[in-house]
């Protein structure tokens, strides 16, 4: 009996863990498209059906020099840490995606529309920052932080 009930808890709760690695909700290491080094440690999570993502900590490799204010930055974002910085918000649901946001790229301060999308089962996200249209952009895969 007891055995029946832990096979059917098992049954019922694994579907719900493949779901939860379906969200973008969580830590990511973004991958420097041009480069393919890891540049940051990124959480994003979700308020109000919105995600929004912050910097947790940014990584330099060697002979690298990282700055750590955003001084390309334009408002209230100028000259403030780039540790710690909501840099991705707005995005929202819109079928296997989230869309409508927007994206700041701390190294140039430019602030780009931006969409996301999971991939490989949770395993990665792909992020593209563009403007106007989603043609006119580039496109990260992101890594998700074990």
């Amino acid at each position: 009996m007891l055995k029946n009930l832990a096979l059917m808890f098992i049954f019922v709760c694994l579907p719900l863990v493949a779901f939860a690695q379906e969200t973008p909700v969580g830590k990511w290491k973004t991958i420097d498209d041009e480069t393919k080094r890891e540049k940051s440690l990124v959480e994003i999570t979700e308020t109000d059906g919105k995600l929004s993502g912050k910097i947790l900590e940014v990584f330099k490799n060697e002979g690298e020099t990282v700055d750590t204010l955003c001084t390309k930055c334009e408002g209230a974002k100028k000259d403030q840490p780039i540790v710690g910085m909501t840099f991705l918000w707005d995005l929202q649901p819109k079928g296997d995606e989230w869309t409508g946001g927007r994206i700041l790229d701390p190294k140039n301060g430019k602030e780009y529309s931006a969409k996301i999308k999971v991939v490989e089962n949770g395993a990665r996200l792909k992020v593209r920052g563009f403007l106007g249209i989603s043609l006119l952009g580039r496109s990260q895969t992101w890594e998700r932080a074990k």
